[in-house]
């Protein structure tokens, strides 16, 4: 009868689950800026999307935040490499910070008019419409960048090390 591997130690599964969280966090801006572009009945669809996906993806950055200072803990450290993990983790922990805070306004910019109940009335929709357009534009342009950070410090400082 055929076994299914051996399930790895909470330690070892950081190269495994970090790349979800980076999938969905860079799916997100591709929602947003579809959302950005459609009319608002279109493109709500979309905002959801883009919302329950930053959402997802940053709730797997916390797991994946979690493995690797399991992973940390247990590595091998020498003057080149703990230069290497403490870069890392300084950016892990700042694209976390970002996306927490950008998955709060993503948020609040999509329950706001309706916990307000402010809809069509006159002087808060077309205001408030074109500052959700401008900070959807804005939250793209920041998703779209933040994620490689960690990659590219990492693969700089490892460049760039003796």
């Amino acid at each position: 009868m055929p076994q299914f591997p051996p399930m790895p130690n909470w330690d070892a599964l950081h190269p495994l689950i970090i790349h979800f969280p980076i999938a969905l966090l860079l799916l997100s801006p591709l929602f947003v800026a579809i959302s950005a572009v459609l009319p608002a009945p279109r493109g709500r669809p979309y905002m959801i999307a883009a919302i329950l996906v930053l959402l997802l993806g940053t709730a797997g950055m916390y797991v994946a935040m979690s493995t690797g200072k399991a992973a940390a803990e247990i590595a091998e450290r020498e003057n080149a490499v703990n230069a290497v993990l403490e870069t890392h983790e300084s950016l892990a922990m700042e694209t976390e910070i970002v996306f927490s805070v950008l998955s709060v306004i993503l948020l609040g910019m999509f329950l706001l008019p309706r916990v307000l109940r402010c809809r069509g009335k006159p002087g808060f929709s077309r205001p408030f419409c074109r500052l959700r357009s401008w900070l959807s534009t804005a939250s793209a342009l920041c998703f779209s960048s933040i994620p490689h950070m960690p990659a590219v410090g990492w693969c700089m400082n490892l460049a760039c090390t003796p």
